[in-house]
């Protein structure tokens, strides 16, 4: 496995040197042009209304707090009867760029992840048919569904209707996507060192793309599983049944990762320092030092964008 990840690394460093930064990184644009906006102006009501849990007692952003980049810094975030997961959560905004949805890639579409946790019995513990009943029998909804879709409320409906609104929560015009717009000036001099270690300690295998991240899967302890091991999370095995598959989870995205802490599927790293140390022993085989996690530190700071107002306001 350490040969195979020595490998990798060496491709990544060839496949560097062959592509410009900016084929290996996108920037977010500031515009999002397929959405329809009324239906995401319902998904929105949606998200923010406990209706949609079993009891009335926790909504879609009493987890994914908009305002506070989509997460609620929980280590395991509570849901409906003070019921507690396994798995950190993640942040909604820039989903819509992830590949797969969840840590295990079990969601393949944000339509399918927003009905697959109001129907879990862990998070909203609300049956689909119920939610539709309530819906119905809400004016309110029943008009709004109503106007937008030729059969009123439908599971369906409302899993497109939150997709909608969840497809608006991007955040552009971070540092970073300045300067791979071209504004040198946009980074310091810290910032930019941090940036070449990023590349060079082989960060990019990984974290590249629009979302840096959240486009493939990767093993929890590429040089060392013993951490993966300890925490007894199978990953995707635990969706496809394939030995192949233990430890493996869908590689998150580092947007706004300085906004997001705990860190890890099991939120179990607190600081952003201490997991950027963590990845590079398991993920990298290196030890790296405090110089170098304090750059590389300052550059994942760049990585902040600005959130959408128009997305958390009334």
């Amino acid at each position: 496995m350490k040969i195979i990840a020595l490998l990798l690394l060496l491709v990544l460093l060839l496949v560097q040197g062959a592509y410009a930064t900016e084929q290996l990184f996108q920037i977010i644009p500031a515009a999002i042009s397929d959405v329809a906006p009324r239906k995401a102006a319902l998904g929105k009501q949606l998200f923010t209304d406990p209706i949609l849990s079993g009891d009335n007692s926790i909504a879609c952003s009493t987890c994914h707090i908009l305002e506070n980049y989509g997460v609620d810094n929980l280590k395991i975030s509570v849901g409906v009867n003070g019921q507690k997961g396994k798995r950190n959560t993640p942040s909604v905004w820039n989903a819509r760029y992830n590949f797969v949805q969840r840590w295990d890639g079990r969601n393949k579409t944000l339509h399918e992840q927003a009905l697959s946790v109001i129907e879990n019995s862990v998070e909203m513990d609300g049956k689909i048919e119920n939610i539709t009943r309530k819906l119905r029998q809400n004016k309110h909804y029943q008009q709004s569904f109503n106007k937008l879709y030729s059969d009123g409320v439908t599971e369906h409906n409302i899993g497109d209707a939150i997709e909608q609104f969840l497809k608006t929560l991007v955040t552009p015009d971070s540092k970073f996507d300045q300067y791979l717009q071209g504004d040198l000036d946009a980074l310091n001099q810290m910032e930019i060192e941090g940036f070449k270690l990023f590349q060079s300690k082989g960060c990019v295998a990984c974290h590249n793309g629009i979302n840096i991240g959240g486009n493939l899967y990767q093993k929890l302890g590429v040089f060392d599983d013993s951490k993966a091991i300890e925490m007894g999370d199978y990953g995707r095995y635990l969706v496809t049944n394939n030995p192949v598959d233990k430890y493996y989870f869908k590689v998150p995205s580092l947007r706004n990762i300085e906004k997001t802490a705990p860190y890890l599927h099991d939120g179990s790293v607190k600081t952003l320092p201490e997991v950027v140390k963590l990845m590079g022993e398991l993920q990298l085989g290196r030890q790296l030092s405090d110089i170098e996690v304090d750059n590389m530190v300052a550059f994942l700071k760049t990585l902040t964008g600005k959130i959408t107002i128009s997305a958390i306001s009334n």
